[in-house]
């Protein structure tokens, strides 16, 4: 019953997404901080952004909304790659990384193969590194 006030309150309103848990998860540090030293400004601050976040959570300017989330991930998209591909190869035993000396690319090999010839599927470069 509860669960359907909620749905129905919710209906045509925009919701969460990577910039409301980005503006939550700053929220969150700047209180913490705030509790640690005491620092009023710090206070203001994140009461401002948690504001922001319950506004755009229950915005029904959808299409803003959306313009928004979208330039926050052209701007932070390339770094949240960066930490999922580093998760990945942490998580990764059975491969080793290396990047390509001519292009860049990261390229994947078996691990434990010894020393091998790694050709590049992006240039087509070879070189020789241990697995």
């Amino acid at each position: 019953m509860i669960r359907n006030a909620i749905q129905r309150f919710m209906y045509g309103r925009y919701g969460n997404d990577q910039l409301n848990l980005f503006l939550m998860g700053l929220y969150l540090l700047l209180y913490l901080v705030f509790l640690f030293t005491g620092l009023e400004p710090l206070y203001m601050v994140s009461f401002v952004l948690l504001l922001a976040a319950l506004f755009r959570m229950l915005s029904r300017n959808i299409a803003g909304r959306r313009m928004e989330n979208a330039k926050f991930m052209r701007a932070a998209g390339p770094l949240i790659r960066w930490i999922h591909f580093r998760r990945a190869i942490r998580r990764d035993k059975e491969h080793v990384y290396f990047k390509c000396p001519s292009c860049g690319q990261q390229l994947r090999v078996p691990r434990g193969k010894g020393k091998i010839t790694v050709t590049c599927r992006g240039c087509g470069a070879s070189f020789q590194e241990k697995s």
